[in-house]
């Protein structure tokens, strides 16, 4: 339960950290369609990326 708490947490997170970037200067143009589809599965892999580290660090640092 308190990873599906982090994952809502991540995603907008994610998604506001990504806004920061100019993505559109890596795309030809015309591409829009790609270029949010890319954005979007860097907002989820980041996010779930972040969410592991975080809930691993809490595990093992409980663990100690």
């Amino acid at each position: 339960m308190v990873k599906i708490a982090l994952y809502i947490v991540m995603v907008p997170l994610s998604i506001w950290v990504l806004e920061s970037l100019r993505m559109d200067v890596l795309f030809k143009k015309g591409r829009v369609l790609q270029m949010k589809i890319l954005y979007v599965m860097m907002s989820f892999a980041l996010s779930y990326l972040v969410t592991n580290f975080l809930y691993d660090f809490a595990y093992f640092s409980q663990t100690l």
